[in-house]
């Protein structure tokens, strides 16, 4: 099994944990990446986009000139597309953009988006991460201390809203729950950096 070393808030090898080989050492399938986090990012629009066709648009019911005679072109209403104000030609309209996948194909993808960060060393497990109240500066040393201060995952247990409160005001700096972990988010980040307790949880749920 590999291992990976365990610090403490210092920056300080305190230990060694062993990784699932299963979810941690997986070949990288880079078409799995590719299709789950393009239906994430499907599955995160709104769809609500709207504009308005000709039989929307407020106005436009009389004809601007006779048809002919005037020598201008033949038009039947103001709120044709082609003018100024009109309606919208094949416009928007409110719609689901979801995507399904199938979940061994999100599973697999997960599995290369972490097994991709053990590769690149960018995977980092530290004892716990414990906040008395929100403070930002611990937040940021953690980071500078690991020299992982670019864009940072931080995987926690559970909720902790002093630990989203702290890394919310860093600039690419991010806190999910171990059962949160998603591929979007590992791809979008550089570095990981994961407690303990929620490496456990994330091989219990994911492996």
């Amino acid at each position: 099994m590999p291992t990976l070393a365990i610090f403490n808030h210092k920056g300080d090898q305190v230990g060694d944990v062993e990784l699932n080989e299963e979810l941690f050492m997986a070949p990288i399938k880079e078409e799995a990446l590719y299709y789950t986090a393009v239906a994430q990012m499907a599955n995160r629009r709104q769809g609500t986009a709207s504009s308005k066709t000709r039989g929307e648009v407020r106005g436009g019911g009389s004809k601007p000139w006779p048809q002919k005679g005037t020598g201008r072109a033949r038009h039947g209403t103001v709120r044709s597309p082609i003018w100024v104000g009109g309606a919208a030609t094949f416009g928007p309209k409110p719609r689901s953009h979801r995507k399904k996948l199938p979940r061994k194909l999100k599973r697999t993808a997960l599995r290369s988006a972490l097994s991709s960060k053990v590769q690149e060393q960018k995977l980092f497990i530290i004892e716990e991460l414990q906040l008395e109240e929100p403070k930002t500066r611990q937040i940021a040393g953690l980071l500078n201390n690991l020299h992982a201060d670019d864009r940072a995952l931080l995987v926690i247990p559970g909720p902790d809203e002093n630990v989203k409160k702290s890394s919310r005001n860093l600039p690419g700096v991010k806190a999910v729950n171990a059962y949160q972990l998603n591929v979007l988010d590992l791809l979008t980040h550089d570095y990981v950096i994961m407690t303990r307790e929620a490496l456990q949880k994330v091989e219990e749920v994911f492996s």
